[in-house]
Parts: structure tokens; C-alpha cells; sequence
């Protein structure tokens, strides 16, 4: 019950082979085992998780499956800046703290009436727009492959849950990675969804502006072949998000590998290390092996992918991160910084080193409007090169899972997933093996806007040939692997840690 699909499970308890109480208590286990190393679920609903078990156990007696919802009795988790009824829904704030939620966003709800059952809600980094998972509300999460390590981010919690087996399905959001990312380094698998697919009502931040463009809810999950059924109960407009449309969804069943063009890219201007372009190696010569056909190309574009991201992300916002962190009102970053100094912080260090970074970037608006026409441009040329059956491999981060507060000198590294929030693309990342301290890899498998099914099948043929995903069991860290002062001095003296 712990390492099979959501698909697998749905199918196992219609046909009176596994109980739906049996699933739910199997996963409440799990959590109780692993989260105390993991700190990923931060706030549980198993009582109410067991009632709806049983009630689902009730329902089955006597029904025809055909009439019964399709995922009837199944476990999920969902991120914390989603509206869950019952549930916090801080986002990491310490002002938010104590805030309980009346309803459910469109994402859960349709989850709901598939016949999902929330266990709970997993942990963010405060506000978003972070690679790694950590606030002043309820600590750090750690990676379940090694705990010295960053699970990713902002949807790291539910990485990391799914990673370790503890949840077959999690809802995510992303608007610079924060699906991808955390996929990637945990081993699981991860849908960024077009642009205008999924609605992203009922979640934080609630500002109905342009960003909802960019922005994405999506599902991680055990397997590429739970993806489809996902993406089924998750797209279409609510009349909330004025961005999501109807799109057609193709079922990945129906792509031919043989007539599938794959493209990697020469330069991508960015560190990436041996690990990663072995692991993008591995995923491009699976396809050929299935008769792809696999061409590298240049995007001179894609080389400052993470000022295009930021410029035309500023454009679409009528509401700066500062404001956001405020609840309504700027914080001040440099006063922020000081009750740290003082011992009394509201923000963590990470969100304030966002802030400041969006402070130093608004300096020159010349520069931001040159970066918003180059993204108008790359748009119009990735549009071009993935026209017809074709997706792009791309690394969705530079390297493995880096240690805790490793990515504080390379904040420009998540321009691998953020470029292709603003271009609205459909991206799948699927694992492709373990680097050689036990890490996972992965692969970005991109394709132009409404291409889903496309790059879900390429994902499934990578999947089949090099693995998948493998359940995780965390391991206390040794005293020496522990955060300590050497691993400080070293961020400090700008030296990543790796």
C-alpha cells in the first residue's frame, strides 16, 4: 500500500481487494514513523481522515464501481498554502499563525469529490518563492534521502511525504519550480501544468492579478501513469481564476515515440553539474532507444532565464513579495534585519533575502523591460522549436538535493524551472537514477502550453526505462552530518555547499 499508484489503489479498493480503512491507517503509519525525521506534515486531520474511510467502506457495499467516484478511499496531502476546511493556512507567517480555513480551494474540492481523503497539510518556506522548505511557524523539513538536506521548494513538504511513501498523491503549486524542484530532489514525480489549465483560486497569496498567468497547481505523485487521472478531476475553469480556460487534455497513450523529436540544449548558462547532464544523458537515450529522435539546439535566450522570469513576473504583479511577507503592508527589510540581530525575528532569514533581492532588481526599470520583450521573444522561439510532437529536456535544477541553506549563493540556479513558469509551458520532471551519494536525479521534460499528454508519455518512457520512483526511508543523521557552525562559516564566506 505504500509504494503503489493512486491509480492502482482506487482500482484495488472498487474491487473489494484492499479497505479503504486499511489504505488510510497504512499512510497515518507511515506519517507517524517518518515525520518526526522528515517535519513535513504540519498539521494533521486523521481522526477526520478515518471517519471518511469508513464512511467510503460503507459506500461500496452494494455499488456498481462504474457509479462510485474514481478515486474512492485513497489518501492524499495537500500544501499548506491551499484553503483546506479545518486546516492553518499560515503560508509560514508569523502573523497568519492561529488562522484556521472555512472552506476548500477549487483544487481540493475536486480532489474531494474523486473520493480523496486529506490527511492533512504539508510545510512551506514563508510566503513562497524559495527553494528550500523553512519558516518561523513550523521549522525546517528535510529531504528523506538525507536529512542534512533541503527537500526543495515551496512545495518541498509534500516532496518529501511522497518521497518516503507517506502520500501516493500531493497537490502542489508552482510559479518558478516549487512543483519541479522539490520533485526533483526528493525522486518523486512532478506536473507543472500549462499555464490556464488548473484554477488557482482558494490559495496563498489570494491576489486575483496577472501572476495567476504564471502561476500552477499540480499533483506529485508515484508515477507518471496516476498524471492523466489527475489532470482530469484537477483542469477547467471554476469562474474564479480569470486566467484558466478550457484546454484539451490528449491521453499520452496516443503519442508515438517513433514520431517524437527530442531537443536538449547546448548551454543553458548555468553550472549544471556532471551528475545532472548524466542523468538528462540517461533520459534522451531511453527515448532514442524507443525511436525518438534526439537533437541538441541553442537558445542564447535561455541564458538569463532567471532576469526574464523575474522581469516579467514583476510586470504581471500588481503586489511585491515585500507587500505579500506584510500581509497588506511593505515590510522593511533592513529593519526586518535587525530585530535578528536583536533576537526577535518576524520573517526568516530566506524571506527576507527574496525581499531584498526584489528591492535590488526594481532599481533600474530600463533593464526590466529590456528582460520582459527578450522573454516576449524566447516565448516565440520555444514555441517554434517544440511546434508538433516535440518536448526539450532541461535540468530542473543544477545539481542533487544541496545541504540545508545551500542554495543561499545560488539563488540564480532556479531559472532551470522559473523560465518556463512565464512561458506557460506543460513540464513533467521525472527521476533518472541516483547520483553517487545516494541522491536522486531527475529530468525536466518541457513542451509548449496544452502539450501535457505529450510530456507525460515522454516522462512515462523515461520512468519505465530508468525506474521511477523508490520509496525513501529516512535515517537519523549522525552527529558529525549535523548543521553546525563550519557549515555557517562557509555560506558566510560565499562557498556552496555541496
Amino acid at each position: 500500500m505504500l509504494t503503489a499508484s493512486a491509480t492502482t489503489l482506487a482500482a484495488e479498493i472498487r474491487a473489494g481487494r484492499l479497505s479503504p480503512v486499511d489504505v488510510v491507517d497504512a499512510h497515518i503509519a507511515r506519517i507517524e514513523q517518518v515525520d518526526p525525521l522528515l517535519n513535513a506534515m504540519v498539521a494533521r486531520r486523521f481522526e477526520q481522515a478515518r471517519a471518511e474511510a469508513l464512511a467510503a467502506r460503507e459506500r461500496l457495499v452494494g455499488a456498481d464501481p462504474d457509479d462510485l467516484p474514481p478515486f474512492l478511499g485513497v489518501p492524499c496531502t495537500i500544501k499548506e498554502f491551499f484553503r483546506v476546511a479545518g486546516m492553518p493556512r499560515t503560508a509560514g507567517l508569523v502573523a497568519r499563525k492561529g488562522r484556521v480555513e472555512q472552506e476548500d480551494a477549487t483544487a481540493v474540492a475536486r480532489l474531494r469529490a474523486a473520493g480523496f481523503i486529506v490527511l492533512g497539510v504539508s510545510n512551506v518556506p514563508e510566503g513562497g518563492l524559495w527553494m528550500e522548505t523553512t519558516n518561523l511557524v513550523y521549522g525546517r523539513t528535510n529531504n528523506p534521502w538525507d536529512l542534512s538536506r533541503t527537500p526543495g521548494g515551496s512545495s518541498g513538504g509534500e516532496a518529501a511525504l511522497i518521497a518516503a511513501g507517506a502520500s501516493p498523491v500531493g497537490l502542489g503549486s508552482d510559479i518558478g519550480g516549487s512543483i519541479r524542484i522539490p520533485a526533483a530532489m526528493c525522486g518523486t514525480i512532478g506536473h507543472k501544468p500549462s499555464g490556464g489549465l488548473v484554477p488557482n483560486s482558494g490559495q496563498f497569496p489570494e491576489h486575483l492579478d496577472d501572476t495567476l498567468q504564471y502561476l500552477s497547481t499540480g499533483p506529485l505523485c508515484r508515477t507518471t501513469r496516476d498524471l492523466s487521472a489527475l489532470l482530469e478531476i484537477l483542469a477547467g475553469p471554476d469562474g474564479i481564476d480569470p486566467h484558466c480556460r478550457p484546454m484539451p487534455l490528449r491521453d499520452p497513450a496516443t503519442v508515438d515515440l517513433h514520431h517524437l523529436h527530442v531537443v536538449t540544449l547546448e548551454d543553458i548558462g548555468l553550472p549544471v553539474s556532471g551528475e545532472m547532464r548524466l542523468g538528462l544523458q540517461r533520459a534522451a537515450a531511453a527515448l532514442a532507444d524507443r525511436g525518438a529522435t534526439v537533437q541538441s539546439a541553442r537558445l542564447d535566450r535561455m541564458r538569463r532565464a532567471m532576469e526574464i522570469w523575474s522581469a516579467m513576473l514583476a510586470e504581471a504583479s500588481s503586489h511585491p513579495y515585500s507587500e505579500i511577507l506584510g500581509e497588506g503592508r511593505r515590510i522593511h527589510v533592513l529593519g526586518e534585519l535587525a530585530r535578528h540581530a536583536f533576537g526577535r525575528p518576524r520573517h526568516s532569514w530566506e524571506a527576507l533575502l527574496v525581499t531584498l533581492g526584489e528591492v535590488l532588481t526594481g532599481f533600474v526599470p530600463a533593464v526590466s523591460r529590456h528582460f520582459v520583450e527578450e522573454g516576449r521573444a524566447l516565448r516565440q522561439q520555444l514555441d517554434e522549436l517544440l511546434a508538433g510532437d516535440t518536448v526539450l529536456l532541461h535540468p530542473p535544477y543544477t545539481r542533487p538535493a544541496p545541504r540545508h541553506r545551500g542554495a543561499w549563493t545560488t539563488p540564480f540556479h532556479a531559472g532551470c524551472t522559473a523560465i518556463f513558469n512565464v512561458m506557460q509551458s506543460a513540464v513533467t520532471v521525472v527521476p533518472t537514477g541516483f547520483d553517487s551519494r545516494g541522491l536522486p536525479v531527475a529530468v525536466q521534460v518541457v513542451g509548449r502550453q496544452g502539450a501535457d499528454g505529450l510530456t507525460i508519455a515522454a516522462a512515462r518512457a523515461i520512468e519505465d526505462a530508468l525506474g521511477g520512483w523508490q520509496k525513501a526511508e529516512p535515517r537519523p543523521l549522525r552527529h558529525s552530518e549535523t548543521w553546525g557552525p563550519t557549515q555557517t562559516r562557509r555560506i558566510l564566506e560565499g562557498r556552496e555547499l555541496q
